[in-house]
């Protein structure tokens, strides 16, 4: 769903060394009663598109920052660097650049979505001094987890469906129209619900087809297969240092199964766990009423709503 929200909107270019980040804030940074959150997109290689539906907390009092992650979007893309370049460290400095560039260091609240989730933990597990909520939201601890996880989703779909699949990865045509519209069952059922995708969502997938430069180097082709620098990445023996408030959310058909977000619970000290029972990787979409009101309540540190917690 798009944002609906009546606060006033800035759009505003950040430098970030040589490159600039495009960031859109909501609301007013300084003057609300609440503290900013501040949105990382997923991907690796999304952009903030198909999470601006979380701009209408900023009808509830809550400024919210969202920006393009280098590479993606409207910040700076550089499709011939090369693949060391693209590290979880260059992001982390980004997002210090962007907490910096608009004076929000001393106290904010992070929301990080699948890959965005697992750049937050990154942050997190830092300690940095300001901050004081984290929401992890679809994001793996483990990448071998959600690599296991994604096949075994796989194995679910229809026969004709896994042929395809299977077919044209042997091939190698993931062009092909049909690996296409099989990919496409899989995100139907396990990546948003909502069919057709809302327009926010449909433009990020189209600027990842414009440059995949971020996806495909740290991630990989597929969701079914990473082979990309982000191969292996895990922070489950990193998690205990996590000192912020942290609430983890996933959907009942998540790619981001219950496995790949319960060492989060596990291992976070009191870390709360909400589980969106009618949708998969993007509740904010397929669930949006509820999604808001349970991040509005924890950022607040009020009660729950009933019946969500797990």
């Amino acid at each position: 769903m798009p944002s609906t929200t009546s606060a006033p909107v800035r759009e505003l270019t950040l430098p970030f060394g040589d490159h600039t980040t495009a960031v859109r804030v909501t609301g007013d940074l300084h003057a609300a009663d609440r503290r900013p959150l501040v949105v990382l997109h997923g991907g690796p290689g999304c952009t903030m598109d198909y999470l601006l539906a979380l701009a209408d907390l900023a009808e509830r009092g809550i400024p919210v920052v969202h920006y393009d992650q280098l590479g993606n979007g409207r910040s700076t893309h550089l499709p011939d660097a090369v693949p060391e370049f693209w590290t979880p460290q260059l992001f982390l400095d980004q997002l210090d650049s962007v907490l910096a560039g608009l004076g929000i260091g001393e106290e904010y609240d992070v929301l990080g979505q699948s890959w965005g989730g697992m750049l937050a933990a990154e942050h997190a597990v830092l300690r940095p001094a300001g901050l004081r909520s984290l929401v992890i939201a679809n994001s793996p601890a483990s990448m071998d987890t959600w690599s296991r996880s994604a096949l075994a989703l796989r194995a679910e779909l229809p026969a004709e469906v896994r042929a395809a699949l299977d077919r044209h990865e042997a091939e190698g045509t993931l062009d092909h129209p049909d690996y296409q519209a099989a990919t496409a069952e899989f995100y139907a059922r396990h990546v948003c619900r909502v069919q057709p995708m809302p327009a926010d969502v449909a433009r990020t997938f189209a600027w990842i087809d414009e440059d995949p430069t971020v996806y495909h180097t740290m991630n990989g082709p597929t969701e079914f297969h990473v082979t990309g620098t982000n191969t292996g990445w895990t922070i489950e023996d990193r998690l205990h240092r996590v000192q912020a408030r942290t609430l983890v959310l996933n959907g009942r058909y998540d790619e981001a199964t219950d496995d790949c977000v319960a060492p989060f619970v596990e291992h976070v000290p009191g870390a709360t766990w909400v589980r969106f029972e009618e949708s998969s990787h993007m509740p904010h979409v397929e669930e949006p009423e509820l999604y808001l009101d349970v991040v509005d309540a924890f950022l607040a540190g009020a009660a729950l709503p009933a019946g969500v917690v797990r």
